[in-house]
C-alpha cells in the first residue's frame, strides 16, 4: 500500500466508543419503559452500545411511539454502495422494540420474536439522515405488535417493517 492509499484508508477509519451500559440496564429493572427511554433520550442514561456502533440516536419517545435517526454513511455500505439492509433492519427493529418498551410498566420486558422488513428504495450517503419511527399496533400482556417506517432526509420512504414481540416479567434485581 502506497502513502496515498494509506491516507485514504486512514481518512475512512471509524473508531467506536460507548458508555458502560450497566446503569441503563440496572435502571430498566426499576422504572417503566417510557421513563427509561426518556432518560436515554435526554442523556441521563447511556444509550445502548449498538447505537454508538451504527451511529443512531433516540430523538423522540412517547408512549407507543419512538423516533430514531441515523446518518446514511459509507461506513454502512454493502458492496453495491448502498446502506446494508441489516443496518436498516437493525434501526427499524430498534424503533419498533422501543415503541413496545414504551408501553411497559416497571418490571416488564420484551424481546423480538419476528421482524419483517420491506425495502422500498436504496439508501446511499446522498439520503442524508434516515429517520425511523416505530408505533405500537397492539400491546397485550404476553405479546405486542408494532410497525415501523423509515424515510430519508427528503421524506422519501426507504422501508417499512412490522414486528411481534414477546412480553414477559423481568427477573427481580436489587435496586441500583
Amino acid at each position: 500500500m502506497n502513502g496515498t492509499e494509506a491516507a485514504a484508508v486512514a481518512d475512512r477509519r471509524r473508531v467506536v466508543a460507548w458508555a458502560d451500559p450497566g446503569p441503563a440496564v440496572a435502571a430498566g429493572q426499576h422504572v417503566a419503559g417510557i421513563e427509561l427511554l426518556r432518560r436515554i433520550r435526554d442523556g441521563e442514561l447511556p444509550a445502548p452500545p449498538i447505537a454508538a456502533l451504527l451511529g443512531f440516536a433516540l430523538t423522540e419517545a412517547e408512549e407507543g411511539r419512538v423516533v430514531m435517526r441515523m446518518r446514511a454513511g459509507e461506513h454502512l455500505f454493502n458492496p453495491l454502495g448502498t446502506v446494508h439492509g441489516g443496518a436498516l433492519a437493525t434501526l427499524l427493529d430498534s424503533v419498533m422494540g422501543c415503541a413496545v418498551h414504551s408501553t411497559l410498566p416497571r418490571g416488564r420486558g420484551y424481546t423480538t420474536l419476528e421482524i419483517k422488513v420491506n425495502y422500498l428504495r436504496a439508501a446511499t450517503d446522498a439520503a442524508g439522515e434516515l429517520i425511523a419511527e416505530g408505533r405500537v399496533v397492539h400491546a397485550g400482556r404476553r405479546a405486542a405488535v408494532a410497525e415501523g417506517k423509515m424515510v430519508d432526509a427528503r421524506g422519501r420512504l426507504i422501508a417499512t417493517a412490522s414486528t411481534t414481540c414477546l412480553v414477559f416479567d423481568l427477573e427481580t434485581a436489587a435496586p441500583a
